[in-house]
């Protein structure tokens, strides 16, 4: 076998394994989950912390996080139900974290919000001195997928606290706060298709934005009628959600439309390879 062989085995090997990525295409089944999942993640939370008090509560979600971004990291490619359930657990415990300082520590929200939006911009820029980029498509390597999850979790605790400042510290209320971030989210989008603003500033610009979008609707139907709600119970409205993403997340894991269709391509062609030269 000739060294010229050998080298160009060697990079489709190494292209192979950068092109198994962790994370899904970026279609509506992904932004109509996502958004499912912050309102899922707001409702569990809030029943755990109010029928078993916070200990266990956070107990329960840090060790459901653990396990999920166990599974997910192991993962040696994106799966749905790992990578969803992974981002149901960021969001009960992004939920929790931002809760926590509130009502635990007596953190304001106009505190809460600025610390953690400063946050995840410390992380964006950490993430992007060393990768050079802040692509989900890029997601193909595990300190990228870590620069990843902790980009999520930063997200999911800046959009509780945002969602509970317009809510609750500026009265908004809950469903006012749902419309508001709806008309919000569509900002980016028409932004990239008018203004042509940069795609992974849009994309991240609009997933900050379903956290305060979905939390702030599951607060408005599960939260008492005197607090502004419907009062269907945090409970119910967690239960009714998770069948939702189940359902969802089934579909996907059946149809695999949300697998990023050029990264099999390597695969494809390596085993076309072998075939032909048997």
């Amino acid at each position: 076998m000739t060294t010229s062989r050998l080298r160009r085995d060697g990079t489709a090997a190494a292209a192979g394994r950068r092109a198994a990525s962790k994370v899904p295409q970026i279609t509506v089944f992904f932004w109509i989950i996502k958004v499912l999942t912050t309102a899922q993640g707001e409702a569990v939370s809030d029943f755990l912390a109010l029928h078993y008090g916070p200990v266990i509560a956070v107990s329960l979600g840090a060790t459901g996080l653990a396990i999920a971004l166990a599974l997910q990291f192991r993962a040696r490619r994106y799966v749905a139900w790992i990578y969803w359930a992974a981002v149901v657990m960021v969001a009960v415990f992004g939920t929790m974290a931002a809760d926590g300082l509130h009502v635990e520590l007596g953190v304001p929200y106009d505190v809460s919000t600025p610390f953690f939006a400063i946050s995840l911009a410390v992380i964006f820029a950490i993430w992007y001195a060393t990768e050079k980029t802040l692509s989900i498509h890029s997601i193909d390597t595990p300190r990228r997928e870590f620069f990843y999850w902790a980009t999520v979790m930063a997200t999911f605790a800046l959009g509780t606290a945002l969602g509970d400042l317009t809510a609750t510290t500026l009265h908004w209320g809950y469903l006012a706060s749902g419309i508001v971030f709806t008309a919000v989210i569509a900002i980016p989008a028409i932004a990239r298709w008018r203004l042509g603003m940069n795609s992974i500033l849009a994309f991240w610009f609009a997933y900050i934005v379903t956290r305060p979008l979905g939390a702030s609707f599951a607060d408005y139907f599960g939260v008492p009628h005197r607090y502004g709600g419907l009062g269907m119970g945090r409970g119910l409205v967690g239960l009714i959600l998770t069948f939702v993403i189940v359902g969802f997340v089934g579909y996907l894991a059946v149809t695999r439309r949300d697998v990023d269709a050029p990264a099999a391509a390597p695969a494809r062609k390596r085993a076309g390879h072998r075939r032909s030269s048997s």
